[in-house]
């Protein structure tokens, strides 16, 4: 598998990430990788599988994020996937939530890595898509470079060749998802010091990521960086990190960016989305800006109305005060 040429991607976030959010990030920055929500294996095979795998054309570079722990689902599940021609398909083996560990996947799996490479095996029987690994640095009372190691070198020996790897530890007890991804510290250079020992890998670096300067820094040591919450809650960031790192390169403006997504709310109006559902991952499209918070109340007024159409984001613009 070549080196992906996506340095930056943005995380796959539960209840986030869905296929509105990510046409909306793509108008951002054309050249992060975007990952779906997490979609369990079963879901696809025993479920609607066309809604669970289904996306826009112009999402592309995308990843699909697969979580399971039965080879089986996991390689029928890749099978399907693969015939709506995603660009990587990627195991969470991340998620501390009490649902995915009772499911037997997420980060919990980190302590079985023989089956986490089973799946992987399973997986790329049925496609040439890359298929990756996403995962934490370690678990529990097994915050050690020991654990990580014996981890990443199983399934290096089943055949896989990306990490995307959070810099923390997951707690599989005792803290919330959400306390998760801020309680454990963070621990940027055990991921470093793990692409040293394998330089042949494809290392991406999740986790605090919240600034240009700590992509620099990241992108130094490893191969990616993945962008979380900062993406979602600022998403112009990712505009920012397109024009830092090729400065020739032209990047919308928000207002444009509002402009490109008329249409397409338009169209997803026309098949019966409600507005709400769009313009939710819209919101902070202006944060740190003069007007952000009209912006905001007047969407969070107005978008959940019925018949609610895409003039509720003309009217936010409109809503927002002049500056000189």
């Amino acid at each position: 598998m070549k080196e992906s040429p996506n340095k930056i991607a943005v995380a796959p976030m539960m209840d986030w990430t869905d296929r509105h959010c990510r046409f909306f990030l793509r108008l951002l920055s054309p050249g992060a990788m975007l990952y779906t929500e997490m979609v369990t294996a079963a879901a696809i095979v025993h479920g609607d599988a066309d809604r669970f795998l289904r996306y826009n054309a112009e999402e592309h570079p995308i990843a699909l994020q697969l979580g399971g722990s039965e080879p089986e689902w996991m390689a029928q599940a890749t099978a399907m996937a693969a015939k709506f021609g995603y660009d990587e398909i990627n195991i969470n083996v991340g998620c501390p939530s009490d649902r995915v560990q009772s499911g037997q996947f997420g980060a919990c799996l980190m302590a079985r890595p023989d089956i986490v490479a089973d799946c992987f095996q399973a997986m790329q029987s049925e496609t040439d898509i890359p298929i990756t690994v996403k995962s934490r640095i370690g678990i529990d009372d097994r915050d050690d470079e020991e654990f990580l190691r014996t981890f990443v070198t199983t399934l290096v020996d089943a055949g896989c060749k990306k990490f995307i790897v959070h810099a923390r530890i997951a707690i599989l007890e005792g803290l919330s998802p959400k306390e998760n991804r801020t309680v454990p510290p963070l621990d940027y250079e055990r991921v470093y010091r793990l692409k040293r020992d394998f330089p042949e890998l494809e290392i991406v670096i999740n986790g605090g990521l919240t600034q240009i300067g700590h992509v620099d820094a990241a992108l130094q040591q490893v191969d990616g960086a993945m962008i979380g919450r900062q993406a979602y809650h600022q998403p112009y960031f990712l505009a920012e990190l397109e024009r830092h790192f090729d400065a020739a390169k032209g990047v919308p403006s928000r207002e444009d960016v509002v402009e490109q997504m008329l249409p397409y709310i338009d169209r997803q109006l026309a098949n019966g989305v409600p507005l709400n559902s769009i313009s939710r991952h819209m919101l902070g499209l202006f944060a740190g800006q003069p007007g952000a918070r009209a912006w905001r109340r007047y969407i969070s007024e107005h978008a959940h109305r019925e018949g609610a159409g895409s003039e509720i984001l003309v009217n936010a613009l409109n809503a927002m005060p002049a500056v000189a």
